[in-house]
Parts: C-alpha cells; sequence; structure tokens
C-alpha cells in the first residue's frame, strides 16, 4: 500500500482565470448559498458532465483554494488526514490534503467519493455537520475547520455497485446539487468555445453524442459525455478526420466490445 497519496492524486491550486462555465441551472446560487451557511456540498452525476470544471469555476468565484483528491480503493484516512513521516533524518507529522484545507479554509474537493474506504468515510463525518471538525487521533487533536472552509464530494450514482452505494448516514449531511449532460444547443456551444471546431461539426457531434446516450443500458454503460466531444473536436480541429476522432476519441473510450466499437463508429459515419 502507498505510504502516502501521489502528487497525481492531489492538486492544490489558486485559480486566477476564470474557468469557462456555462450554469445549467441554479447550481452557481446553489453553491454559493451552501458555502456561506457553511454546509457541505454532494456533486451527483455522470463522468464528464462538467463537475470539475464547475468546481474549479466555483473555487475562483469565491477566491479559494481548490485542493482535488481522486479517491480510490486504497485511499485511507491517514491519506486525508495525514501521517508521521521521516524527513531529513527526524520524524515529523506531515498534514493529508483534507487537513490542510480544513487549516488553510480551502476547498476540499473529494471526487467519486465512494471508491474509497470505509475509514475515509468516519474520518469526513464530523466535518460533515455542525461541529466541523477533523479528528486527527496520531496527533490527539480535534482540528477545527476554519470558517472558509467547505468540503465538496462527488459521485456518478449511475454506475457505482451496490456495494458501493452511499450511504444514508453520509448523504444526509449533505447538500446535493445534481447533473446532467447540457442542453443540446449548451452543448454545441461549449464545444465550439473549448475546442474551436465549427458550429456544423459541432452539432453533429451532439447528435452522435445523443444517439450513444439511447444505447445505455443496451450495449453501452455511459454514453458520450460532454469530455469525450470536445476530445473529438480537438482531434478534428487538428486535422483528423471526423470518422477517425469519433472513433479514437469517443467510441474506443466507450468500450472495448468489438461489435459495440463498429456500431457506434456507423453512427458517426451516418452523420460524418
Amino acid at each position: 500500500m502507498n505510504q502516502q497519496v501521489s502528487k497525481q492524486q492531489i492538486e492544490e491550486i489558486w485559480i486566477e482565470e476564470e474557468p469557462y462555465y456555462e450554469a445549467v441551472g441554479e447550481e452557481i446560487v446553489l453553491f454559493e448559498s451552501a458555502y456561506n451557511n457553511k454546509l457541505p456540498l454532494l456533486l451527483k452525476g455522470p463522468t464528464g458532465c462538467g463537475k470539475t470544471r464547475f468546481m474549479e469555476h466555483m473555487a475562483w468565484r469565491l477566491k479559494r483554494p481548490l485542493i482535488t483528491v481522486s479517491c480510490h480503493d486504497d485511499l485511507t484516512a491517514s491519506d486525508l488526514v495525514g501521517r508521521y513521516l521521516i524527513v531529513g533524518g527526524e520524524t515529523r507529522w506531515i498534514d493529508g490534503p483534507l487537513a490542510r484545507a480544513v487549516r488553510s479554509g480551502g476547498i476540499c474537493y473529494l471526487d467519486e467519493i465512494v471508491e474509497a474506504r470505509k475509514d475515509t468515510m468516519v474520518v469526513i463525518h464530523p466535518l460533515a455537520d455542525d461541529r466541523r471538525v477533523l479528528p486527527m487521533e496520531k496527533v490527539g487533536e480535534q482540528l477545527q475547520a476554519a470558517p472558509e472552509f467547505s468540503m465538496v464530494v462527488s459521485y456518478n450514482p449511475g454506475y457505482q455497485s451496490v456495494l458501493k452505494e452511499l450511504k444514508q448516514s453520509t448523504r444526509q449531511r449533505f447538500v446535493a446539487i445534481e447533473f446532467n449532460y447540457p442542453s443540446a444547443d449548451l452543448e454545441k456551444r461549449i464545444i465550439v468555445r473549448e475546442t474551436g471546431v465549427d458550429a456544423q461539426s459541432a452539432q453533429n457531434l451532439v447528435k452522435f453524442a445523443e444517439m450513444t446516450r439511447n444505447l445505455k443500458g443496451s450495449g453501452l454503460d455511459e454514453g458520450a459525455s460532454t469530455r469525450l466531444l470536445v476530445h473529438a473536436a480537438k482531434l478534428m480541429v487538428s486535422g483528423i478526420s471526423p470518422i477517425t476522432a469519433c472513433s479514437a476519441g469517443i467510441g474506443q473510450a466507450l468500450t472495448d466490445d468489438p461489435d459495440m466499437v463498429a456500431a457506434v463508429q456507423e453512427l458517426s459515419a451516418a452523420l460524418f
């Protein structure tokens, strides 16, 4: 087991420039109200629908550092809270990402929280209620959260197994915001803005995405996300043919099943 969370799994940033994000509903107002009332947030929605970009946008709006942790099966409470490490021949306590956010008043974003081990849930519970404290048993401290601290978790409810559902004891501590793919017009606008692809190609990509989303549960676990559409559009802008871009950027990313890959490719060929 890793003795510390890798740099790839932890990212702490101050966002200086406004990240492009267009609201689909009242998610910005809800987030700001929850933040002002010191309420933790739960973001629910499919992969690639804009949850991470939304978090970056909100960190920019609120002028707070964003600490992102990608949760996984080996993520322990110590990875989040901290541990003693040998530094320069001396044993020193090193805060984990959650403790850093609690001390500094940052926004801690635990992405795909249900993938983490059960002991991590126990750690976040006192932070997600009126106490707003982080138990640090190894140093005998109850770390009180700074007033600006905010905890946000996310997960994809349509992709989790029964064994990895979010328990009611955890779920009911949070204000929930549900995300979904944007409307066709907005998704087209996002693709054009993010990639510079022409409007007609963006419209075809949106139609293609809708076709794949209709196949969810009928051969595909998930349809094409907005993120994958952006990937394909960037390939097209770079000179890759639309059919090849859709195959590499979307079809092959959605499934390994040869028949489904071929079916998805036929869909793109019909449009492009």
